[in-house]
């Protein structure tokens, strides 16, 4: 008598995509697409692993553990080594840049512009437009000492031309500068910043109202609170300088690096002022981007990052 043969049925696992062959091609096109936009702009590519040593990964104290998945073999080690982990998925390419250019410093001609097309792992719940592992696309330009502020514009311009040439709906790009709302915190003698940005950065996804109750929760006076959603919701640069004076020097140095970038970019119609954009991360230092579907905003920003400056300075004693 034969045994019946077991059968383990295989299922999707969520958040980690597999195309069949006609979305894969249609990938692969939009991804030639993108790197050819890249290339015609001067950037080269590199390649980094996808893991990175933890400490690399928390070496800018985010708190992105969350975010991160470990790596450790199944048995203990041959050699007795403590069965702790030390590696970890890469969950965005701008830490692993940093680590990169700290250790290969010596070998890279500087501005240094480089392009990576690389997956990566976040530990987050997967919904439209958020999977746990996707490719990413990313161009960053790392300067010594001082980085042009011409390569703040630069950036959104290659963000219109890439999107332009794919087959996507209406997008729009927003743009803000986080010195500016952190400056107006500071002179509303906000204490816990970073959190209340974090917060902020939720305001498209959980509306007005919650925000408002989440940020009263931490401390926030309710009258603040209305007079922070008034600035945010100024998008007009014009009208914003000329209800608020601000005697925040910070502040005031966003709205000048704003102003600049938007004046370079005025040629371009679906790129405006949106004084609400922080972004999640702490990294980022002044100028930051999202872009979102004009009749979708719900899907999630398509296209995102900011200015990091001295990001590096965790892997190199030099300022980038």
């Amino acid at each position: 008598m034969s045994e019946k043969k077991k059968i383990y049925k295989p299922k999707p696992i969520s958040g980690y995509p597999e195309w069949l062959p006609e979305v894969r091609r249609v990938e692969q096109q939009w991804l030639d697409h993108i790197r050819a936009v890249f290339e015609s702009y001067g950037f080269c590519n590199i390649e980094t692993p996808a893991v990175e040593e933890l400490d690399v990964i928390s070496a800018k104290g985010e708190d992105v553990d969350k975010e991160i998945y470990v790596l450790e073999r199944l048995q203990a080690d041959m050699f007795n080594e403590k069965k702790e982990a030390r590696l970890a998925l890469h969950f965005d390419q701008t830490v692993p840049l940093a680590r990169y250019v700290g250790q290969h410093f010596n070998d890279l001609v500087f501005p240094f512009k480089r392009y990576q097309t690389q997956k990566v792992w976040r530990g987050e719940r997967p919904q439209a437009g958020r999977f746990r592992e996707f490719y990413q696309c990313d161009i960053d330009v790392i300067n010594v000492d001082h980085l042009p502020l011409s390569f703040d514009a630069e950036m959104p311009a290659i963000i219109h031309e890439v999107l332009s040439g794919l087959d996507i709906p209406a997008f729009e790009i927003r743009i803000s500068n986080r010195k500016i709302l952190i400056g107006v915190l500071k002179a509303l003698e906000v204490e816990n910043v970073e959190e209340v940005t974090r917060i902020i950065d939720k305001l498209g996804k959980l509306g007005k109202q919650q925000t408002a109750e989440l940020l009263h929760e931490h401390g926030m006076d309710r009258f603040f609170i209305e007079e922070l959603f008034t600035v945010l919701e100024a998008n007009n640069l014009d009208a914003f300088m000329n209800k608020y004076e601000l005697n925040d020097s910070m502040a005031q140095e966003g709205i000048e690096e704003l102003s600049f970038v938007m004046d370079q970019l005025s040629h371009l119609p679906n790129v405006v002022a949106d004084l609400s954009i922080v972004r999640g991360l702490d990294y980022y230092t002044g100028t930051v981007y999202e872009t979102v579907f004009v009749d979708d905003p719900d899907y999630g920003s398509i296209c995102s990052g900011g200015r990091y400056d001295d990001l590096a300075s965790s892997y190199i004693n030099k300022k980038l």
